[in-house]
């Protein structure tokens, strides 16, 4: 009974999870950042990138997801029978609910915890040091495993997209409790970086 339950739910399942995992990763990465807005997904990421608060409306994202996950349950069930596609494509689906609900939160509310305070800095640090590293979202695992990872120093946020929780209402800058991790961009470091982003887009070109 149990080696049934582990092969027809358990496992398929976790391998949901997993599969989810690098779609996050290869959809944020080779989808959002490769295409250069070739594609719908590509530019909504990069309007996300652009704008502070700009969210693809969960209405789009709904219709979006409906096709890849159809897919993933009549192949899967074609090929493995329906109790273990449809395990996994439960895997799938709930995991890619929580890499949304997480995403959201990482810009909105604070960090709780060390799990919480590691994905924030890898992300932001993403989305402000360099938006060629630190792909995955809710785990670094694939940027490990295709070299991606870059462990930030001090995340150097532009004032105009720092997000709510990082600033003082008071004093407008960066909460005491946060510096070790995050800074506000001077206008040294923005030309810092704007050399960084030339010698990135040569490279590429190259």
């Amino acid at each position: 009974m149990i080696e049934i339950i582990l092969t027809e739910l358990a496992i398929p399942t976790l391998l949901g999870c997993l599969g989810w995992s690098f779609s996050e990763y290869a959809m944020h990465h080779w989808n959002g950042h490769l295409m250069r807005g070739r594609t719908t997904f590509s530019r909504e990421h990069l309007r996300h990138h652009a704008e502070k608060d700009y969210f693809t409306p969960n209405r789009q994202k709904v219709t979006m997801a409906i096709a890849p996950v159809l897919v993933i349950a009549l192949v899967g069930t074609l090929l493995f029978g329906v109790g273990q596609a449809m395990a996994f494509t439960l895997g799938f689906t709930a995991t890619y609910i929580i890499y949304e609900v997480t995403h959201y939160r990482m810009h909105t509310v604070p960090p709780r915890g060390p799990y919480g305070r590691m994905i924030r800095r890898l992300h932001f640090a993403h989305h402000f040091n360099s938006a060629r590293m630190n792909h995955g979202v809710t785990s670094p695992l694939w940027d490990y495993v295709f070299r991606t990872w870059e462990e930030p120093a001090i995340v150097r946020v532009p004032r105009r997209f720092a997000m709510d929780w990082l600033l003082d209402p008071e004093t407008n800058e960066v909460r005491e409790k946060y510096r070790a991790d995050y800074a506000l961009r001077t206008k040294r470091a923005r030309a810092t970086d704007e050399d960084k982003s030339t010698e990135n887009l040569m490279a590429t070109a190259a």
